[in-house]
C-alpha cells in the first residue's frame, strides 16, 4: 500500500481525535510523535462505533445500532484478514500490524458498544466493573501494547486506571447519561444510601444524593490509587519510560475530576466538573515533571 495513502490516513484519525471533546487529549505531546499515530487510529476506530451506539439522529433504534455495530465488527474482521474499506481502517490496519496487536481487545470495545444499546440501567457494582472490563480497560491495554508491552502484572495496573477513569467519567456525566436513558448509579447502592431512581430521574440532589455520590467517588479513588503503580512500572522500564508521564497525565487528570465533584459538594446536577483550560496546563506541566501529587 502506498505510503501517502496510509499517511493521509493516519492523519484523518488524528483529525477525528483532535476535534472532538476530551478532558485531555487524546494522545499529548508527552507522548512520541511515532507513536501517537497509533493511538489516533484507534481512538478513531473507537469514535465511530461509539457514536453508533450513542449519537442521536440515527433513525431506526437499537436494531438499526446494532446492525452498524455489526458491520463495523465485520470490517474490523476483514481489516486482520487484510481487506479495508476506509481511512480509519487503512491506519488501523498499520497500526496492529506493526505493534502485532490481537484483535480481542478491540472486539472487546465493540461489545461495550453494544451493551450500550441494549442495557440502560445496572444492577450491582460487580456489573459495573464488568461493563468496565469492556468499555475502558482495553484502551490501556491497547496503549501498553503500541509500547510493545504484553505483560500481564502491567495490564492488571493498568486495568484498575481504565475502569477509575470510566467510573469518573460515569459519576461526572449523571445528568447527561439520564437524557440519552441511562442510569449507571448501580441500583444497589441507591437502596443503600435511600435514594429511589424516581428522584434519580427528577435530578433531586438530596443528602442521600450527596452521600451516595461521595461513596462512588471514595471507592473510585481507591482504583485510582491501585493503578498507580503502573506510573512506576513505566517509569523504571527503558522501553516504557517514554509512556509514564503520559500515564501521569491521565492519571491525574482522572483524580482532578473527582476532586472537581467534591468541590462542588456532588450536586453534579447543576454543575458539571469540568477541568480548566488553565488547570489542564498545571496537570501538564506537573506530569511533564514527573510529579503525581
Amino acid at each position: 500500500m502506498q505510503d501517502s495513502l496510509i499517511n493521509s490516513s493516519f492523519k484523518y484519525c488524528e483529525e477525528i481525535a483532535k476535534n472532538h471533546y476530551e478532558n485531555f487529549p487524546v494522545a499529548s505531546h508527552l507522548l512520541p510523535r511515532e507513536k501517537r499515530k497509533y493511538i489516533y487510529s484507534i481512538y478513531a476506530f473507537a469514535r465511530a462505533a461509539d457514536d453508533f451506539a450513542d449519537e442521536p439522529g440515527i433513525e431506526g433504534g437499537k436494531e438499526k445500532r446494532l446492525s452498524l455495530l455489526d458491520e463495523w465488527h465485520g470490517k474490523l474482521k476483514d481489516c486482520y484478514n487484510g481487506k479495508i474499506y476506509d481511512p480509519i481502517f487503512i491506519a488501523l490496519k498499520k497500526t496492529v500490524d506493526d505493534c502485532k496487536i490481537p484483535i480481542e481487545p478491540l472486539e472487546n470495545l465493540l461489545k461495550a458498544f453494544r451493551q450500550d444499546v441494549q442495557k440502560s440501567r445496572y444492577e450491582t457494582f460487580e456489573e459495573l466493573i464488568s461493563y468496565c472490563t469492556n468499555s475502558a480497560n482495553p484502551v490501556g491495554r491497547l496503549v501498553l501494547m503500541i509500547f510493545g508491552c504484553f505483560d500481564q502484572e502491567f495490564f492488571k495496573y493498568s486495568d484498575k486506571i481504565c475502569t477509575a477513569l470510566q467510573l469518573a467519567n460515569f459519576w461526572q456525566d449523571v445528568e447527561l447519561d439520564l437524557k440519552k436513558g441511562r442510569a449507571y448509579l448501580p441500583a444497589e447502592d441507591l437502596v443503600k444510601f435511600g435514594y429511589s431512581y424516581d428522584e434519580l430521574l427528577e435530578k433531586r440532589y438530596t443528602e442521600s444524593f450527596k452521600k451516595l455520590m461521595e461513596f462512588e467517588v471514595n471507592r473510585t479513588q481507591e482504583f485510582f490509587d491501585e493503578g498507580r503503580k503502573l506510573i512506576e512500572l513505566t517509569a523504571k522500564d527503558e522501553n516504557l519510560n517514554k509512556l509514564s508521564k503520559e500515564l501521569k497525565l491521565t492519571w491525574l487528570g482522572g483524580t482532578e475530576i473527582l476532586r472537581k465533584i467534591k468541590e462542588i459538594n456532588y450536586d453534579i446536577f447543576n454543575k458539571r466538573p469540568n477541568i480548566s483550560k488553565f488547570e489542564k496546563l498545571k496537570i501538564f506541566l506537573k506530569s511533564r515533571r514527573g510529579q503525581v501529587t
